[in-house]
């Protein structure tokens, strides 16, 4: 039994490409490479007619479920679905590979009636090990409906041994919001 699970695990780890720095919620080598197959096709939700979300400004328009696309140093770079919480925090599910995580949580908090500023945090990974960590920044504009946002990003990657800022990435985000 031993001796198959080692010879199980020897496989695995030589039909394993050598993975570089992978980072939850946002994956730095996606920047430079292609999308693939249908990896970034957008996803059919049954969105037609969400009836709008006007009201308190953005603290009330931002609170909900969406489906976001992302666009990193001009390429597509992943959607996500995120959860913006009526307290100020907001967690994310992207389709990364799972072994580079896939999870993300931040806070966020009103900048005016339209506008609305996250800051969010999430590990890298170098072969399944925690290497380092990012903090992403955005800015979003609330559409008037409360349906749809856009915003820009900044993302700084560190390195978890010196702390030193290893890379940053700029890019967009655009979402839709997800009916309950």
């Amino acid at each position: 039994m031993k001796s198959n699970l080692i010879a199980s695990a020897v496989i695995a780890a030589l039909t394993l490409p050598g993975f570089a720095a992978h980072a939850a919620c946002m994956d730095p080598k996606t920047a430079s490479q292609p999308a693939v197959g249908d990896q970034f096709a957008p996803l059919n939700l049954n969105q037609e007619s969400l009836p709008a979300h006007l009201g308190g400004g953005a603290a009330e328009q931002i609170v909900g479920t969406w489906h976001v696309s992302y666009i990193t140093e001009g390429s597509p770079s992943g959607q996500a679905f995120i959860q913006w919480h009526s307290d100020g925090t907001e967690w994310e599910n992207i389709n990364h590979p799972i072994l580079g995580g896939t999870i993300c949580m931040g806070s966020w908090k009103a900048l005016d009636r339209s506008h609305v500023f996250r800051n969010h945090w999430g590990w890298l990974f170098t072969d399944g090990v925690v290497t380092g960590y990012f903090n992403e920044t955005e800015t979003d504009t609330i559409a008037w409906d409360g349906n749809s946002y856009t915003g820009s990003n900044d993302t700084k990657f560190y390195d978890l041994t010196t702390g030193m800022k290893t890379m940053e990435l700029t890019g967009t985000a655009s979402a839709r919001r997800i009916a309950p």
